[in-house]
């Protein structure tokens, strides 16, 4: 197969190349969306990442290029549009499960900076500056979490949180009884777990019902000083309400690896510029919030999976097998 392979970064052509041995990829650094999707003229193929627009009119074109399949290397396919793609017969598969432990372990990594304020402190005494003014953190053992959805994930995140001594609230809509017996965590509503948390982290799928699941409302409920940690999709959370939760203090910390605009941004390199996004600025003034661009799956355990679960998706459908990682609407 000739695969177009859309917003390439080094690290993709690292692990693709390693273990592709019967494709033909041709890389290209630029998003797929409407502006670029002719590129995939004469291809029988794509892949694409989380911030490629897959629209009606990209797949449009698609199908007009005989292209049946697109690849995401990812777990998340809110950026298609499931409905056109399955009228026009395009089959969409994703990596559902790269590496659960890399993004758990990426949202311990963000409590612990943030609380601490390693961040902080590596920048000071990279300066000689060895104070320990305005570094106070708390202890996280005897406090309370509240994890929002209960995927591998946040079951992994869970067990690492009991290891310090935390207790954990979880709400999903579909409980597992078991883990919460196995793991010792209480599934609740979301008003309890919003009002008992020192810390809530988001572990949820954006649908239309998770959109914005954190707002003003929802923070409102929440303990004054409270701790959202977000690695899951940016638009679980209405950024500017958190933003207006941080400057009346009702919101102590905020530890995002994800943005609902990440799109212009991340993965990118934007340093010599400046940023016209006036939310994302406002983000990154605040001193008690860390962002980080989206990669909290980036290990190389991860990688490799998304290479070997890609191509293998790429060899069941060229080989009419049963896709096992199709997603279906």
């Amino acid at each position: 197969m000739k695969i177009a392979f859309f917003d390439t970064k080094k690290y993709d052509k690292k692990y693709f190349d390693k273990y592709n041995s019967t494709h033909i990829i041709k890389y290209f650094e630029m998003k797929l969306n409407i502006d670029s999707v002719t590129l995939a003229k004469g291809y029988d193929a794509v892949c694409v990442f989380v911030n490629d627009e897959i629209t009606k009119e990209v797949l449009e074109k698609l199908k007009e290029f005989n292209i049946n399949i697109v690849a995401l290397r990812c777990a998340g396919f809110n950026n298609v549009n499931l409905k056109i793609a399955k009228a026009l017969d395009i089959k969409i598969v994703r990596v559902p499960a790269y590496s659960p432990y890399a993004v758990a372990e990426h949202t311990i990594a963000l409590i612990l900076t943030l609380n601490r304020k390693i961040h902080k402190s590596y920048l000071r005494t990279r300066e000689a500056n060895f104070t320990l003014s305005g570094l106070t953190g708390f202890d996280l053992n005897g406090k309370t979490a509240g994890i929002i959805g209960t995927g591998k994930i946040a079951l992994i995140v869970i067990k690492i949180l009991k290891g310090f001594g935390m207790k954990v609230l979880a709400y999903d809509p579909y409980p597992n009884q078991e883990k919460s017996k196995e793991l010792d965590f209480e599934y609740t509503t979301l008003n309890n777990l919003y009002k008992n948390s020192n810390i809530i982290s988001l572990h949820c799928p954006l649908t239309k019902d998770t959109k914005y699941i954190i707002n003003k409302n929802s923070i409102d409920k929440m303990k004054d000083g409270v701790m959202i940690v977000n690695t899951g999709r940016g638009a679980l959370i209405n950024t500017q309400d958190l933003i207006n939760g941080l400057k009346s203090q009702k919101i102590g910390y905020a530890a995002l690896d994800v943005y609902e605009e990440e799109g212009d941004y991340f993965f990118e390199d934007y340093s010599d510029t400046i940023i016209s996004d006036d939310i994302l600025a406002r983000l990154l003034s605040f001193n008690n919030v860390l962002v980080t661009s989206h990669q909290a799956f980036l290990t190389e355990e991860a990688l490799s999976n998304i290479a070997e679960t890609t191509l293998k998706n790429f060899f069941e459908f060229e080989n009419d097998l049963s896709l096992t990682n199709e997603v279906i609407l």
